[in-house]
């Protein structure tokens, strides 16, 4: 796997082709911590063109005219459904840069398909949520990947007409029985920590303190826990839109979603509430982040910047229904919904500990357990065995 490409020799090597973005080389320190003279210190004109990948909510048309207005750089969109389609699109180096979730942002910077930058050059990242300036699915040995741009987490969804009565636990979609044929779950690897992080709370012997860092009796319980999950499913999504037409034909009556399905489940009048499980939930954090071939790196540039400014924050924030990671976007949310940063816990660092935010599985348990962990690679193996 490329994600086990050892970090050094991967960050030697993007150094290098950092080195030929942006439009300056004056001197100054690198908010990356990597060479000075090595990362750019200014944003060069726009090319005209910027090419992302996104996940939906995230590159909305309040969000891009202005920008394209702003600087010329006009913003073609390419919408991913799961992050291993992202990392894949990634790899085609047709890209300038994604909206990366933790479990691909590590593959990513591993794989060298994404280049360091200079946070300098982002004059809105000193107000980025401490916890999120330097988290480590983005920044490698105080070398910055990328700037935060949302977070949230993966929030249990119920239709309030046939589930009764309201749930506070992840139980009716994991004992294989409730809901029989109306229940979804997300169709990804990943999606095996959501059982770890239940397991965590309902099974302690098992010994979980990481559902992304699983030993194998670890694994093979969560592994387990979805098997039998599967006599409840209706269908696995990936795809927002199919989840939300399942919600909306009453196909399926509850399961594990993202903030944007509720929010467009209830503009449209339908029966949804969502509730973060008392067990707690795994999340996203995304990284916007800059693809090592990029055709185009001083728009991307100039986007990084723009995204991370609270107007911009916000608006996507509410859009979303997230977190925006600029906690001075609170300012425009709360205008727009009384109490929105409050509603979301944007400065809530206990509620932010509670959410297991993806991130790439690895052998490496990142603990004194060692090399003995179980890695992505199984988690994909196995998540087409639960599938059946």
């Amino acid at each position: 796997m490329r994600f086990r490409i050892t970090i050094g020799v991967v960050l030697t090597a993007l150094l290098a082709v950092a080195a030929g973005c942006g439009g300056g080389s004056s001197s100054g320190s690198s908010g990356g911590g990597g060479s000075s003279s090595a990362l750019p210190q200014s944003i060069g004109a726009g090319e005209g063109t910027l090419r992302l990948i996104a996940w939906q909510g995230y590159t909305e048309p309040n969000v891009v005219k202005p920008f394209e207005q702003q600087t010329g750089c006009k913003v073609d969109v390419k919408y991913g459904q799961t992050s291993d389609e992202m990392y894949k699109l990634m790899q085609s180096g047709q890209y300038d840069g994604v909206s990366a979730s933790g479990d691909a942002s590590n593959r990513l910077i591993a794989g060298g398909y994404v280049a360091p930058i200079n946070t300098n050059l982002i004059p809105d990242f000193n107000d980025i949520s401490p916890a999120l300036q330097s988290p480590p699915h983005n920044t490698i040995d105080g070398v910055h990947y990328g700037v935060s741009y949302e977070w949230g987490a993966n929030v249990l969804m119920y239709n309030t007409d046939a589930v009764k009565p309201a749930p506070d636990s992840w139980a009716p979609i994991f004992d294989g029985t409730s809901y029989k044929g109306k229940v979804d779950a997300y169709d990804g690897p990943i999606y095996i920590a959501d059982a770890a992080v239940y397991l965590k709370a309902t099974q302690p012997d098992l010994g979980i303190t990481d559902p992304y860092e699983l030993t194998q009796p670890q694994f093979d319980a969560a592994v387990n826990l979805l098997k039998t999950q599967r006599a409840q499913i209706g269908n696995y999504w990936s795809s927002f839109t199919a989840q939300i037409a399942d919600f909306k034909q009453g196909n399926i009556v509850i399961g594990p979603t993202w903030p944007y399905q509720v929010n467009a489940l209830k503009a449209d009048h339908q029966p949804v509430e969502s509730v973060l499980p008392k067990e707690g939930a795994t999340g996203w954090a995304d990284t916007w982040m800059m693809s090592s071939k990029a055709q185009h790196p001083n728009c991307m540039l100039k986007w990084m910047a723009y995204a991370t400014t609270p107007i911009v924050q916000g608006k996507t924030a509410y859009t979303f229904g997230s977190a925006p990671a600029n906690p001075k976007a609170c300012a425009y949310l709360d205008k727009q919904q009384p109490n929105y940063c409050a509603d979301y816990h944007v400065t809530d660092p206990n509620y932010f500990k509670n959410i297991s935010f993806w991130k790439t599985p690895l052998t490496d348990c990142g603990d004194d357990r060692g090399n003995t962990c179980v890695p992505y690679s199984e988690w994909v193996q196995k998540f087409v065995e639960v599938k059946g």
